[in-house]
């Protein structure tokens, strides 16, 4: 089961060619898998258990299929528009949102496992797969940005508290694209070039995007394209999503040392195993190059509901606020801050317009070394 658990993000993806290639009501089998997920996955206990992986290749072998199946549904997403010129705007719909999920997940944790490793090859695709979500240099400003300032307000991954999903993701949309792009600029100055010159990594990610494009018009002419840039869009927006569930609120003063518990975990069996193990990120904060299967899931942390669950709680602000994130962040200040941090989080809380929950009691030198 440790192997075979992780192709089920490949069945999902299968799925869905699948049913753009019968077209029909089918198209909305992608996006109808997220309220399953989300349903099955809020009744399951919580899973702990660390992967027993003796064989690397083997595990990987799903983590590539998801990685090249994801360009491959916009290809079968371009057929669906050669045969289907007269389909209502119900199918338009369904399959503009099946492909904008599935750019999310599986194929999101399948690139970002791929970049994060040692290996030119791996790093290749892991990029450039990521074309389905118009963000082809999303790496740069992942790696030499995010895992460095979480936590921090210098992290435009990190929500500050009292921001709702809706100011927080178009935001955080711009905020990686101007990182990724100035970080690239920066290092092409270092090495004694142009900070635009033609070495800029986002010249050959607008040229995949290009090419990427004229493939799919040449399977289903404008038509094709007007629907693979739909639901990449949207895929751009929902991937920030994700970052929100996963660091809102947390405190880090810039500089310190990055703990396990400067990210939240979600460890219910469907997030791990279709987020390759992302949800179960206090390792991969601590130590990127780990791979998926060798993280190790955090028994120290603040229980947190299903991604699925914090997705849909975050539509309505009031709900994922005072249901979901102030009851984890107030035992996360009062259990596991450290006093500067509680000091931050004190001042974020104020401006937030919420409670002041602080205990007058310092924290534990035992609390803080199991945090």
């Amino acid at each position: 089961m440790d192997y075979s658990r992780y192709y089920l993000g490949v069945l999902l993806q299968v799925a869905v060619i699948a049913s753009f290639i019968v077209g029909g009501p089918w198209v909305w089998v992608g996006i109808a898998s997220l309220p399953a997920f989300g349903l099955v996955d809020s009744v399951l206990p919580n899973d702990f258990r660390a992967r027993r992986i003796r064989h690397e290749g083997l595990v990987e072998i799903p983590v590539w299929l998801c990685a090249l199946l994801g360009p491959v549904i916009y290809l079968a997403a371009a057929y669906w528009a050669a045969r289907n010129p007269g389909a209502n705007g119900w199918e338009y719909a369904g399959v503009i949102a099946s492909c904008a999920w599935l750019s999310v997940i599986p194929l999101v944790p399948a690139t970002h496992e791929l970049y994060h490793q040692r290996g030119k090859l791996r790093r290749l695709v892991g990029r450039y797969c990521q074309v389905c979500y118009l963000d082809a240099t999303r790496e740069i400003a992942h790696v030499v940005g995010h895992h460095i300032h979480v936590a921090t307000t210098l992290d435009g991954d990190t929500a500050p508290r009292g921001t709702s999903l809706y100011a927080f993701t178009p935001r955080a949309v711009v905020e990686s694209t101007k990182e990724a792009w100035r970080s690239e600029s920066d290092n092409l100055e270092k090495m004694g070039k142009g900070r635009w010159s033609i070495g800029h990594r986002v010249y050959r990610a607008a040229l995949v995007l290009l090419a990427f494009h004229a493939i799919l018009f040449a399977i289903g002419g404008w038509r094709a394209n007007a629907v693979a840039l739909a639901g990449m869009i949207g895929a751009r927006f929902w991937i920030e999503s994700f970052n929100y569930f996963q660091h809102y609120g947390l405190i880090r003063v810039p500089g310190t040392q990055i703990d396990r518990r400067h990210v939240w975990n979600h460890l219910k069996p469907i997030s791990r195993v279709m987020g390759f193990e992302i949800t179960n990120h206090a390792d991969h904060h601590t130590n990127s190059f780990a791979a998926f299967y060798e993280l190790v899931p955090d028994r120290q942390w603040i229980p947190m509901p299903s991604v699925f669950v914090c997705f849909f709680s975050a539509l309505i602000p009031p709900l994922w606020h005072h249901k979901v994130i102030m009851p984890a962040l107030r035992r996360w200040d009062n259990e596991m801050a450290s006093p500067a941090e509680r000091e931050l989080a004190r001042e974020q809380n104020r401006r937030a317009g919420w409670p002041d929950w602080f205990e007058d009691k310092p924290v534990a030198e035992g609390q803080m070394a199991a945090a």
